[in-house]
């Protein structure tokens, strides 16, 4: 409910733009942000101006390219973001901050509960997510080197 107290609580007027992070959600995104590898060279670039980035690409829906340049370049931010997809940090991120609003919200944080319908089934008989991609990437290759190319008709 939009009672005073919360209005002032998301209130982001003060924020550069709507989509940086408050001290507050930095404070809860920070220790899921792995450190940089050891032996390579120190991190030159503010995670947290990436973070910002990243978020006002996602929530204005621009282009990379258009990124404002007081946030750090799109390749910087772009690469974060593959980086973080692979290495498993975002999904580590939302994991601990679904677990936090579940605790907060006085319920446990792993469900107890599924709903399965027709649909989710079918879609993991067929393989899922996982499958399409492997699927996708297997085309990218020569014929030499890839090891579907006995299926491919020769002709």
């Amino acid at each position: 409910m939009w009672t005073v107290e919360n209005r002032v609580r998301y209130n982001r007027d003060q924020l550069r733009y709507p989509s940086d992070l408050t001290d507050a959600e930095w404070s809860l995104v920070e220790p899921q942000i792995r450190p940089a590898k050891p032996g390579g060279n120190r991190r030159r670039v503010n995670v947290r101006e990436v973070m910002n980035g990243i978020l006002y690409v996602l929530s204005t829906g621009c282009q990379w390219r258009a990124v404002p340049k007081d946030l750090p370049p799109y390749p910087t931010l772009f690469g974060y973001l593959d980086l973080w997809m692979y290495d498993g940090t975002l999904d580590d991120l939302h994991t601990a901050l679904y677990d936090q609003c579940r605790t907060q919200a006085g319920r446990n944080p792993e469900p107890t509960a599924a709903i399965i319908d027709s649909q989710s089934v079918q879609s993991a008989e067929k393989g899922g997510r996982g499958l399409i991609l492997r699927a996708m990437m297997l085309g990218n290759g020569s014929r030499a080197r890839s090891g579907t190319s006995w299926l491919t008709p020769r002709g």
